[in-house]
């Protein structure tokens, strides 16, 4: 049996791995019992309710008796409304700075993500444009602009992040060359790179990233240091990172040291 997290410390990476696996198992089967996720995991009980209590405040899941089950699609627009309003400011301002990266005429790609829609919001002086994404909040905020050819990539909708994603999207995606993507991140590691908790947004991702020949990433601090169990993309893939002055000293000098331009703001 593994040791309980506060034998190892709070937040460390193996709860933060678990916890990762377990919201995604949640959104696969609908729901999770306590009994089965403690055999699984090797862990007791009470840590299970520990993280399915942890997971219920981050908008996660629903607990019921002997477990939790997923957000139904309403919840999940509380949810994503909620994690839109954390780090607003810091989240303006990573859009700001990306938005000054794309050029007239440019053709590029948009991610599903709070802070991808912060950068709609600064591409007015950056007409004509050609747009493709997956997010359904950057087709309603690009309403807004004139000048501006939208194509939006079909697929199963998520609404934990009003994305589009699954094999149509990745379809669709192999058979463009687009010069800029702007993407979104979940959870950011400096030695595991863009990391996720949902298999099939990862895989979605990966396929926005073989689409282009440029990848922008657009995180917050807060997106860093923490990691899913999924492996998105390696940092060394990534052009240009976007984030914020509270970025943490240890990640910053690792993307350096792995040559990836960094821009604080």
């Amino acid at each position: 049996m593994q040791p309980d997290d506060n034998a190892i410390g709070e937040r460390s990476p193996l709860m933060l791995d678990r916890r990762s696996r377990i919201a995604e198992l949640v959104r696969q089967r609908g729901s999770v019992r306590v009994n089965e996720l403690a055999e699984f995991f090797g862990v007791t009980p009470v840590t299970i309710r520990n993280d399915l209590a942890a997971l219920e405040r981050e908008g996660v899941l629903i607990r019921d008796h002997g477990g939790a089950v997923a957000l139904p699609a309403t919840s999940a627009l509380i949810a994503f409304e909620q994690r839109a309003g954390i780090r607003l400011e810091a989240k303006a301002r990573i859009g700001a700075a990306a938005a000054q990266l794309v050029n007239p005429g440019d053709t590029i790609l948009l991610d599903a993500g709070t802070t991808v829609v912060e950068m709609v919001k600064h591409l007015r002086q950056r007409t004509p444009l050609t747009v493709v994404t997956n997010a359904l909040n950057v087709v309603i905020e690009l309403r807004h602009l004139s000048d501006v050819q939208v194509w939006m990539l079909g697929g199963a909708v998520n609404y934990a992040t009003f994305g589009t994603l699954g094999p149509l999207v990745e379809q669709n995606l192999a058979h463009l060359v687009v010069e800029k993507l702007f993407l979104a991140a979940e959870s950011v590691d400096s030695s595991y790179g863009v990391t996720d908790s949902t298999s099939e947004i990862a895989q979605t991702k990966r396929a926005l990233a073989h689409a282009a020949r440029r990848i922008i990433l657009l995180a917050d601090s807060s997106k860093w240091q923490r990691r899913g169990f999924i492996k998105v993309l390696p940092l060394e893939s990534i052009e240009t990172v976007i984030t914020d002055t509270d970025l943490p000293e240890i990640d910053l000098r690792r993307m350096e040291e792995a040559g990836v331009r960094v821009i604080l703001v």
